[in-house]
């Protein structure tokens, strides 16, 4: 577990308030390799990526066997530290949960506190618990994961327009005291917002790059520790894609100028 436990310290170091760990989430090895040649020093999955290109839905369809391996597939490729959208974990106990990604070669995860199936936030107390025993299980097995606990208010439209950001730093914070490292509350883009969210977790913040929200360096202005794409970096892949097999069609050159 040596090499693990280095990956997950390093994974954790470049979590900087201010200076972000920049994250354009991989699918599969071809597309982890080029994050890595791009100069990126980690690589983090995106569930609904790595599901679409398995031939399975978002929302925890995937087969819990077949997202592992695809994630060991991706950590065995590169170089770097790797972290693994894990969605809510697949029903997984959390000992079991670690234990598959730590065989995997993944050393940090995601976990979202909304039932990826029904799209219903838990019990902030519920999902603490379920962090909390990630967390002492990556202790108990002897690699310090680093975890990423993601708060669905927004992507939910959970309660009053008004009441979120409260809501959302309640969650954070209470998920920080169970034992994640940082927090991502998903689908937040107003800039004001976001930095009322840094300041009140007062710990790492994953931010969500995508059209509609601030660009990069903004989000570190904002205080921003993390910034990943999601399922972006793909979807653009996919529609180049469908644009050059349109010029094929159209009996074009797809590789002209």
């Amino acid at each position: 577990m040596t090499e693990l436990s280095r990956r997950a310290a390093a994974l954790r170091a470049l979590h900087r308030p201010g200076d972000p760990l920049i994250l354009p989430n991989a699918w599969d090895p071809g597309s982890a390799r080029a994050v890595v040649a791009a100069g990126f020093p980690a690589v983090a999955t995106s569930s609904a990526a790595v599901a679409e290109a398995l031939g399975h839905a978002d929302g925890e369809a995937a087969p819990v066997a077949e997202m592992f391996s695809a994630v060991g597939r991706i950590a065995a490729a590169v170089p770097v530290p790797v972290t693994a959208d894990l969605e809510r974990g697949y029903g997984l106990r959390p000992a079991e949960l670690v234990e598959r990604l730590l065989a995997a070669g993944a050393v940090g995860c995601n976990i979202e506190d909304s039932d990826p199936r029904t799209g219903r936030l838990y019990d902030v107390e519920e999902q603490a618990d379920l962090l909390a025993g990630i967390r002492a299980a990556a202790r108990t097995a002897g690699v310090d994961l680093v975890l990423n606990a993601r708060v669905d208010v927004h992507l939910r439209a959970y309660g009053p327009a008004e009441g979120r950001l409260a809501e959302a730093v309640r969650r954070g914070r209470g998920y920080l005291a169970a034992g994640a490292d940082s927090v991502y509350p998903i689908l937040l883009a107003d800039p004001e917002q976001i930095r009322g969210f840094v300041t009140e977790v007062d710990a790492p913040v994953n931010v969500m790059a995508r059209p509609g929200a601030p660009a990069p360096a903004e989000l570190a202005a904002l205080g921003a520790a993390r910034i990943s794409f999601g399922s972006g970096v793909y979807a653009a892949a996919r529609a180049r894609a469908a644009e050059l097999l349109a010029t094929v069609h159209a009996g074009g050159d797809p590789f002209g100028s």
